[in-house]
């Protein structure tokens, strides 16, 4: 592997911020027109997050998700090395900063184990890998959350952030699906995905 993550972390952020407003906008309207690339149950708690820097904006997604019956939730940073916790949230709470200064609910929301994991990332590859920013939060929840229940976890990118291949460790955990505005990339089966143009 030539390019080591942060490069590849260093050019698909780049990729990312040199979007324009418009088209992550029509990205993130396109995410939520599809929807889940499978039926919700109802009830169901989905997380997602509040997006920092460039990332695809996950909110009219999680709109379109509650109005189906999801129970919505947002991730709270513990500690470096640490699993997230997540905390009920709704379209209109107020939300605080968290200690890293991203937005979370208040340590009154209930806290919860999310059923689907919507999830942030620098880049992907078509076999689950992601790469995240560094602290290894997601990796360290997924495992954490999947000792005692199998947690779905879908990565929300733009289609400029996916990269041939992630060097990944053996604590990276994979994700079971990307989305993208363009396509769906269903990662649970075999070790080359099947890819739903749409």
């Amino acid at each position: 592997m030539t390019n080591s993550k942060a490069e590849l972390r260093a050019k698909a952020l780049a990729k990312r911020d040199a979007l324009s407003e418009k088209k992550r906008s029509t990205a993130a309207a396109k995410l939520a027109k599809r929807g889940l690339p499978f039926e919700l149950l109802r009830g169901s708690i989905v997380s997602g997050y509040s997006p920092i820097r460039s990332e695809i904006d996950p909110a009219p997604l999680m709109v379109k998700l509650a109005e189906e019956g999801a129970r919505l939730a947002l991730p709270c940073v513990t500690a470096r090395g640490q699993a997230l916790i997540f905390r009920i949230w709704h379209p209109n709470d107020r939300l605080m900063l968290g200690p890293l200064g991203i937005p979370e609910p208040s340590p009154a929301a209930a806290e919860v184990i999310p059923d689907i994991m919507l999830t942030p990332l620098a880049a992907f590859d078509r076999l689950g890998h992601r790469i995240g920013y560094g602290a290894g939060h997601y990796d360290f929840t997924f495992a954490h959350l999947r000792k005692t229940k199998h947690v779905v976890g879908i990565g929300l990118a733009f289609a400029a952030q996916e990269i041939e291949a992630v060097p990944a460790l053996s604590h990276d955990v994979a994700l079971d699906y990307v989305l993208t505005e363009t396509e769906v990339f269903d990662l649970r089966s075999s070790e080359v995905a099947h890819s739903l143009r749409g």
